[in-house]
């Protein structure tokens, strides 16, 4: 099939969305970017008052540069840190708006589920005759539910939206569904939402980078007010708190040596309690009542404010009639799953693409990319993004 007939679906117009998009340009594919949200990077916008911990010149992809440049545009470069919004602002909203791409990008189009034409999930097993067949996608628009068609479909929706529960085992714990939107789930700008959080007494739960960043926020607000309060409920007994020897990121080794200064009891009104799970939840004269448990008898807080900050995963319910195998570990497809875990994972800026054939599905031209193929595992850069979009490109190269 010529790259004029290969209709490219990309889901998703975050950081790898676009990169995607671009890529679609050069080689010269038809193409459409769907993103959920009224503007492109919904997921980035999200969480826009938090700082990256890697510099524009780590998150600038060459694709972006290149045709920034040659639109006369500005490319972001040098070594500070943006925010998400500044990232939106310099980087993602320019080149989404770039004549070859904005036609191309659908807003407030969500992609609810893909299949494939005239096949259910378990037909044409390995088969020539499933490749032969279009991709059939639902999509919720403003206008109403829409279906759609393409050859190749690039998931690159990123994982933010999709929360893990506070229970052991990773499951809700008893009276958590219940208490729906009371638990907060992503990280909050409490500059702009101090009202909410000052005087209050916080259960925060999470050890990575987000509910450590949500810690050294909170520490601050409670610093010099005597009616706030947090508790820092964390699930390992000995958490690293992400350490890295000697790190090249100054602004990760400063939140790590900050949580490492509050589990050491630095903050008189931040209480770190380690090895300690969420047994339930109810509500209690308008508070929530936690119950904990690490090991003894359980134990009950009471707190004005619950902050679920346990780590995101991605939506794969969008995919589930296609043959995608995944990692009955990680979530992440089964090969790159492999590759990662084979490669004892390891810090962020060690990462590589581990070439086109791990990003591979039984379902022919299907890719997952971006944060959301590592599924579990937490070692993503977003220069894998722009590495597995020009592997993807090279198997589609050969068809």
């Amino acid at each position: 099939m010529g790259h004029d007939r290969q209709h490219v679906a990309i889901v998703g117009a975050g950081p790898t969305g676009l990169e995607a998009a671009l890529a679609c340009v050069d080689s010269g594919r038809p193409f459409t970017v769907y993103e959920a949200s009224p503007r492109v990077a919904g997921n980035v916008r999200a969480w826009g008052h938090v700082a990256l911990f890697t510099p524009w010149d780590m998150v600038v992809s060459p694709r972006m540069a290149r045709h920034l440049a040659a639109a006369g545009l500005e490319v972001p470069s040098g070594d500070g840190v943006p925010t998400g919004a500044e990232l939106v602002e310099r980087l993602l909203d320019p080149v989404a708006a770039l004549p070859s791409l904005a036609p191309h990008v659908r807003l407030g189009a969500r992609v609810v589920t893909i299949g494939r034409q005239g096949l259910r999930k378990h037909e044409e097993i390995a088969t020539p005759e499933r490749g032969s067949r279009p991709f059939r996608l639902l999509i919720d628009t403003p206008a109403g539910e829409q279906v759609t068609t393409a050859e190749v479909v690039l998931d690159c929706t990123g994982s933010y939206h999709n929360a893990n529960p506070l229970g052991d085992g990773g499951i809700p714990a008893p009276g958590e569904r219940a208490l729906g939107g009371d638990i907060v789930r992503q990280l909050p700008d409490f500059e702009a939402e101090a009202d909410g959080w000052t005087g209050r007494r916080v259960l925060l739960a999470g050890a990575g980078a987000s509910a450590q960043t949500a810690a050294r926020s909170l520490a601050a607000l409670v610093e010099d007010d005597d009616s706030g309060e947090v508790v820092w409920v964390v699930r390992e007994e000995f958490p690293t708190w992400g350490a890295v020897a000697d790190d090249p990121l100054p602004a990760r080794a400063s939140l790590v040596a900050e949580a490492e200064r509050l589990a050491a009891g630095g903050h008189p009104r931040v209480t770190v309690r380690t090895g300690v799970e969420v047994e339930r939840l109810e509500r209690r004269d308008g508070r929530i009542g936690v119950t904990l448990r690490n090991g003894g008898d359980p134990e009950e807080v009471v707190v004005d404010r619950v902050l679920a900050l346990t780590g995101y995963v991605g939506d794969h319910d969008l995919y589930r009639q296609l043959q995608v195998h995944e990692c009955y570990a990680t979530a992440a497809p089964i090969e790159l799953s492999a590759a990662l875990l084979g490669s004892a994972a390891g810090d962020c800026l060690e990462q590589v693409s581990h070439g086109p054939d791990v990003l591979r599905n039984p379902e022919p031209n299907f890719f997952i990319l971006g944060m959301k193929s590592y599924g579990r595992v937490n070692q993503y850069l977003m220069r894998i993004g722009w590495e597995q979009v020009d592997d993807v490109f090279s198997l589609l190269d050969q068809t």
